[in-house]
């Protein structure tokens, strides 16, 4: 590590001060803001060449190879970036396939759809899958079930999240059926990392505030006693 990342991590690491955020478990906002730079370029793409599908799904697969490359230099996850890079293949084929240039965002519409699902389904089996995902980033395994009020309160916070899916959902769904391509493509851009930054803010709140006074934390789950009450 050079001198300037062994900075910066100092920087971002966690103190009494600055406390760890979801932000900071979970990233996300990079990665947001990078899954805008295909639909614009295909949007682009689609109006300077006379709305071409062919010249949108050129320019948008230029864009998602050339955001891939600098991700992948900045240190992202190889698995990451094909699997961001691969989401624009298949868009760009969607596209290609139908010669409709609306159904470029058909795949981001159901992907918003299944995810909304998912995290609503989390929530009802009592494995939130905001727990998951931190419990993934903080090598928990499954440590962070055993405690009744985190568990509540990632809950708590993963309705958060199911209720960005479902906006964005209720958002894309009349500008596809409307064939309305610039208006989806403004769209699109204003629920990505807005919406994720706004979503990692306030799940984090949510968390913070449902947990009992003298909690230790996300780090530490405390094991909830069977015979505990308030139990979920």
């Amino acid at each position: 590590m050079d001198t300037s990342e062994r900075e910066r991590s100092e920087r971002e690491r966690p103190t009494a001060d600055r406390p760890e955020s979801l932000a900071d478990l979970l990233g996300g906002r990079r990665g947001a803001v990078d899954a805008t730079v295909p639909p614009v370029a295909f949007t682009l793409g689609w109006l300077l060449t006379g709305r071409s599908v062919v010249g949108g799904v050129v320019v948008a697969v230029l864009a998602g190879s050339a955001v891939a490359l600098w991700r992948l230099r900045r240190g992202s996850r190889p698995r990451s970036v094909l699997v961001g890079l691969l989401a624009v293949c298949v868009a760009a084929l969607v596209a290609l396939y139908t010669g409709r240039a609306v159904d470029f965002f058909l795949v981001q519409l159901f992907s918003n759809t299944a995810s909304a699902l998912v995290w609503a389904v989390s929530i009802a089996v009592r494995w939130p899958l905001l727990g998951v995902l931190v419990g993934v980033a903080l090598r928990q395994r499954g440590r962070w079930r055993r405690d009744r009020a985190l568990v509540r309160a990632y809950a708590r916070g993963s309705l958060v999240w199911a209720a960005t899916y479902a906006l964005r959902v209720a958002v894309f769904l009349p500008l596809y059926l409307g064939d309305r391509v610039v208006e989806l493509t403004v769209a699109r851009a204003a629920l990505s990392w807005p919406l994720v930054a706004a979503a990692l803010t306030v799940s984090w709140l949510v968390i913070r505030r449902s947990l009992p006074a003298g909690h230790p934390g996300l780090r530490h789950p405390v094991p909830t006693r069977a015979a505990d009450p308030d139990g979920t």
